[in-house]
């Protein structure tokens, strides 16, 4: 093993640019620790694909250099290309092959000698031992997604891609395939997904990129970016309507919505300030407002995501 560089992945200065122009990837530097789950996010055309096929070896880089667990991408190939498995949005597979033949088949083309065992140990974590006799075309769509992870894990490879793992299923496969794919993290696989589904990014990743026309505008850790940009709000739930703020409230950063119920003041603040919410209560209360309920709301990724890209 070439330790060169301890990251999983390394990328500097990567650049992609179309024979007709079209530049899909601008000036990458992305540095991917071992261990990680890393979820890239960005809209559709963004340069998610390009960029997980480019360090795949797939599509060729105008620009810069890979390397992944230690390897160049270009001079290391085959050794870089070992410790990858990609699992791609398109899901292709021979119809008639049994599930155990197509993954002992793919571990093969990796030049790996036979291994009953792990084999069998990964078909169980995937939870398709009971199935390894059946043929692909009699297996559900989300069995035929699993496959594919079990597939691209034949070879034992290090790092694992996901290019947009659930887009299609259901929600409650959506959730089975996130506990399976933190139960691979836990047997030392780094992770690098591709999504365009948020929560996907905010109930798995450890830390998430954003790109956006071919531009990684952002990448940080996810808990620290949705601390820093993430507003928190404290609503409090009037028992009668309020036609205006009063005057002695209008310091504080409180918004008021109207409806039939009576409505809401809402509270804005940034999460890494201190607000005393006794003295906002204290006020309401000599003012003659007593709310009915009293809630907290966090900004998710997503409202971080929409406006970090400007989306209306």
């Amino acid at each position: 093993m070439n330790h060169k560089n301890n990251a999983a992945i390394s990328i500097t200065g990567l650049e992609k640019i179309y024979s007709n122009g079209f530049r899909a990837l601008n000036n990458i530097d992305l540095q991917i620790p071992r261990g990680e789950i890393f979820a890239l996010l960005g809209p559709n055309g963004a340069g998610k694909t390009t960029l997980i096929n480019t360090i795949c070896g797939i599509a060729q880089p105008t620009k810069g250099t890979i390397t992944i667990s230690g390897y160049n991408n270009i001079t290391q190939y085959r050794k870089a290309r070992a410790a990858v498995g990609l699992v791609p949005q398109e899901l292709s597979t021979n119809a008639f092959e049994t599930v155990w033949d197509t993954v002992t088949f793919s571990r093969g083309l990796f030049g790996k000698a036979k291994n009953r065992l792990y084999i069998e140990d990964l078909l169980k974590r995937l939870s398709l031992w009971d199935k390894k006799d059946e043929q692909i075309q009699s297996l559900s769509g989300g069995m035929k997604r699993r496959l594919m992870v079990a597939k691209a894990l034949s070879h034992e490879p290090e790092i694992l891609f996901l290019d947009e793992p659930t887009a299609g299923v259901d929600v409650e496969l959506r959730k089975s395939m996130w506990v399976q794919v933190r139960d691979l993290r836990e047997t030392g696989i780094t992770i690098i997904l591709t999504t365009h589904y948020i929560e996907e990014a905010q109930e798995m990743a450890d830390r998430v990129g954003i790109i956006n026309k071919g531009h990684l505008i952002l990448t940080e850790d996810k808990n620290a970016l949705m601390k820093k940009m993430g507003k928190r709000q404290m609503i409090f739930v009037l028992r009668e309507p309020l036609t205006k703020i009063p005057s002695e409230l209008q310091d504080y950063p409180l918004a008021l919505t109207t409806d039939d119920n009576g409505g809401k003041l809402i509270l804005t603040y940034d999460t890494d300030t201190e607000n005393d919410i006794s003295d906002v209560l204290d006020n309401l209360k000599s003012n003659g407002i007593r709310p009915k309920d009293i809630y907290s709301h966090q900004s998710s990724l997503e409202e971080i995501f929409i406006n970090l890209l400007g989306i209306k």
